[in-house]
């Protein structure tokens, strides 16, 4: 490398932790003496491939995942969903209509149909309806062509795929000392486990953690090291970790995921209340560690204060996944800008400069912090807080700087580079001042 390319490199670096550093007053330091100190001493910095590659392919296709192993990628992402025969595919919703060229079948026309997924009413085609061969018919598509307009020259390349052959990807894929893992999100649990019915009217009651598990034994994918499992809902994870993981006799790392802190709730909680569950059966004393316990006001808020991480920390957490724009808060320009030149004004906000407090009470608590989902696209950027835009690899590189572990990414490869920079420059030289 020219010295003047590394130079350059150096002061990215240095302006991205100087930044950081600058930003991240607002989240408590961890204490010298503290034992989370030394659990992080020597980080594993991972880059976790956000449906895969799905930057340069259509989201979850084997293709997808192939690029980001090849890009580099520790981790790369299934979100799962069932099919009326039981299986597990990767969509990132199981309402297929945006993702897929169902609608161009004729024979699958009466399937369309429309449902309440999570309080929100969906019209479209849904993977319970659907078995496992006629879900293999179909072919993926491009979920946002108009911003991803390169993506749409693979549509209707590529096959759903199954859990099953993300975990033989990922497999084939380790070898000569690297090591391929994998993320899975179970999507809408509570859902189909109890409100769920498919087209017929017929329950669907499929427990999704205990599919995935139940699939990860089948295929000896059970090293704690390669798989997190990860969910925005509380009482699957519970389950999770009090029945389904130790009656299959492993354990594994689970991930709280989070949506907006202070607009959204887990769904679960949303459920349990309307029908009157036990809750103390569901959660045990959660409630004791939330002020007001669980109740009808009960979000995501709730879940980053020091007592409830605790909570969850002893019961059930490994770690957390929050929003970028949850951990960073950002807010709307006055005018949006074209930040790339290419005529088209798509950025829209700033960050404030404050990081939210979870960030330091997370790592004091021994957590790791994987936030979702860097981007490179225009649209998903935004300027720091002193007016500068940032591109994916700055904001990467802010991450590292404030003690994640890790972050979900559409371009695994700009993680790569990112953790590749941080690590290079953040080592001290020792070298003598000329």
């Amino acid at each position: 490398m020219k010295r003047s390319t590394s130079l350059r490199l150096a002061w990215i670096v240095c302006g991205a932790l100087a930044g950081a550093a600058a930003n991240a007053t607002s989240a408590p330091a961890v204490p010298e003496s503290s034992s989370a100190v030394q659990t992080v001493e020597t980080p594993r910095l991972i880059v976790i491939a956000h449906r895969g590659a799905s930057g340069y392919r259509p989201e979850h296709t084997l293709e997808a995942y192939r690029l980001a192993i090849q890009q580099g990628a520790d981790f790369i992402e299934p979100d799962l969903v069932a099919t009326r025969d039981g299986e597990l595919v990767v969509r990132h919703e199981n309402e297929i209509s945006g993702t897929t060229d169902v609608a161009d079948h004729p024979e699958f026309a009466d399937r369309r149909v429309s449902k309440v997924i999570d309080g929100e009413a969906l019209t479209g085609w849904f993977t319970e309806d659907f078995s496992l061969a006629e879900l293999k018919t179909l072919r993926a598509r491009e979920r946002i062509p108009q911003i991803r307009p390169g993506n749409k020259r693979f549509d209707g390349q590529f096959e759903i795929a199954t859990l099953r052959e993300v975990i033989a990807l990922a497999k084939q894929h380790s070898r000569d000392g690297r090591v391929i893992g994998i993320y899975p999100e179970t999507k809408h649990p509570t859902w189909f486990a109890f409100e769920g019915k498919r087209i017929d009217g017929s329950p669907i009651r499929v427990s999704l953690g205990e599919k995935l598990v139940q699939t990860l034994v089948a295929e000896g994918f059970t090293d704690p090291a390669r798989v997190y499992i990860q969910s925005f809902e509380v009482a699957n994870l519970i389950e999770l970790k009090r029945r389904i993981l130790p009656k299959a006799g492993i354990d594994l790392p689970l991930v709280q995921l989070y949506g907006d802190f202070e607009r959204d709730r887990p769904y679960d909680f949303v459920y349990h209340l309307a029908h009157g569950s036990d809750l103390g059966a569901i959660y045990g004393d959660l409630g004791t560690a939330i002020p007001g316990g669980i109740g009808a006001g009960t979000g995501y808020a709730a879940l980053t204060e020091t007592a409830a991480l605790s909570w969850m920390r002893a019961h059930y957490l490994a770690g957390l996944g929050p929003s970028k724009s949850s951990l960073l808060p950002r807010v709307a320009l006055p005018a949006k800008r074209d930040a790339d030149g290419d005529g088209n004004a798509l950025l829209a906000t700033r960050n404030t400069g404050f990081v939210h407090p979870v960030l330091g009470r997370a790592l004091q608590l021994g957590l790791q912090v994987h936030p979702y989902t860097v981007r490179a696209e225009e649209p998903f950027l935004s300027q720091s807080a002193n007016g500068v835009v940032q591109s994916a690899l700055g904001e990467a590189l802010q991450l590292y700087a404030l003690g994640v572990q890790g972050f979900f990414i559409d371009q695994p490869d700009i993680g790569v580079a990112a953790r590749k920079l941080f690590l290079e420059h953040s080592r001290i030289d020792r070298r003598p001042m000329p």
